[in-house]
């Protein structure tokens, strides 16, 4: 995916978490299924232990159903009334939705109570007074020796005075008040996590979009400073008379430009792509100092597939052609080299000799970029891991030694 791209997703991101109201459903929805699932397993473990278990999960069915209902109407309310809110706000609503939710599954299975059966469990036990007492389903039988049994069967709640059925709804919605705001707590600590994990995601895609666009900037200020030399060395040929050097070397340029142009300004390429990019721009050089210029490259096969970014060493090598070439009639060398540096680190240097390169105290120039620019482009990629040191030899000459981490390509 390019820049562009990933911006684009990124910036999609943003906008249906900032306008989806409800963008988070399924897992809001995971959430609501498995806290009543487990709440479901914990009624058929009791029904079981009883002789009417089918009862019992007929009648808490419509408890489940409910809870769902009020719980999704419970997640509906933080996601209307408090999506970019703070936490504590979120709290706030919860809170309010849960004591309606409470109060309302209350009042729900008040009102089921008359539509429901009881269980036919049958208990027996014997009450302080010596009755035996048997309970089954809405009845109970009181028996004791030498007395007529006493059936007494429970009414409906609904049957009760409004007083009574308040008391017995209020101490309902009490416990379930308790549900619905565990629950709530739940979503929000998880609604945290979910906002901070998609921040530090966010902030490290928008760090690697910017790091992205750096290193596109830099690899661009290459471009014109590489076209700029090899326009100025053909044209100097071409002044001189020498036609025949002029075409070979427009040959060489295109083959060059057609290769490095077809890379992408932000990959990677090897070490060994990027020697032979460097080689066809070396081949143009010869064009022009065919006596003067040697070159020597130094790779072992193992450093090969080490990565770096493409045409880094473009402003390098320039350099070296530049101040160490250039200026002076004899010959040359030119060398590249690249040495491994102990556990996970590599050295490339670049270095010429000449008695007149650079002297001690001279700075790498160019048009704006070299050394400089490289360094920064290292640093864009590889961190703080990256080293850049650079400066005359004492027996004549200039080195360019950076030491990066050895990062090789798969296979």
């Amino acid at each position: 995916m390019n820049n562009h791209s990933e911006i684009s997703a990124l910036r999609l991101d943003v906008r249906r978490q900032e306008y989806g109201y409800f963008g988070d459903w399924r897992l809001a929805l995971k959430s609501i299924l498995g806290f009543w699932l487990f709440y479901a397993l914990t009624v058929v473990s009791r029904a079981f232990l009883g002789s009417d278990p089918w009862t019992v999960l007929e009648n808490k069915t419509v408890t489940i159903v409910s809870g769902i209902v009020f719980t999704a109407a419970i997640y509906a309310g933080i996601r209307l009334f408090a999506l970019r809110a703070t936490i504590g706000r979120r709290a706030v609503v919860a809170t309010i939705g849960s004591f309606i939710a409470a109060g309302a599954m209350a009042g729900v299975l008040i009102w089921a109570d008359r539509y429901q059966e009881k269980p036919q469990d049958e208990e027996r036990y014997v009450s302080r007074e010596g009755y035996r007492v048997i309970e089954l389903g809405n009845t109970m039988r009181l028996e004791r020796d030498g007395q007529a049994p006493l059936t007494v069967t429970w009414p409906h709640i609904s049957a009760l005075n409004p007083y009574l059925q308040f008391r017995i709804a209020a101490d309902s919605a009490v416990i379930w008040l308790f549900f619905f705001a565990a629950w709530s707590a739940f979503y929000i600590a998880m609604l945290a996590q979910a906002e901070a994990l998609g921040a530090r995601r966010r902030a490290a895609e928008a760090e690697s979009a910017a790091r992205s666009a750096q290193v596109r900037a830099l690899r661009y200020q290459v471009n014109p400073h590489f076209l700029f030399n090899t326009l100025n060395s053909l044209s100097s040929l071409v002044m001189s008379g020498r036609p025949a050097e002029a075409e070979s070397m427009i040959l060489k340029l295109s083959t060059f430009f057609r290769t490095s142009l077809s890379l992408d300004a932000s990959a990677d390429v090897t070490l060994a792509e990027e020697i032979a990019l460097q080689s066809l721009y070396l081949d143009i050089e010869r064009v022009r100092f065919p006596k003067r210029l040697k070159v020597e490259i130094d790779v072992p096969p193992n450093l090969e597939t080490a990565r770096l970014p493409a045409l880094v060493l473009q402003p390098v090598v320039e350099n070296a052609i530049k101040y160490g070439v250039s200026p002076t009639r004899e010959k040359v060398i030119l060398k590249i080299s690249a040495r491994e540096a102990g556990p996970g680190r590599f050295t490339l240097e670049v270095s010429n000799t000449g008695k007149h390169s650079q002297r001690r105290n001279d700075t790498p120039e160019g048009t704006g970029v070299g050394l400089g620019n490289v360094c920064e482009r290292l640093r864009a990629r590889f961190g703080n891991a990256v080293q850049c040191e650079f400066g005359p030899i004492d027996e004549g000459g200039y080195r360019v030694v950076m030491t990066l981490p050895l990062d090789r390509t798969d296979g």
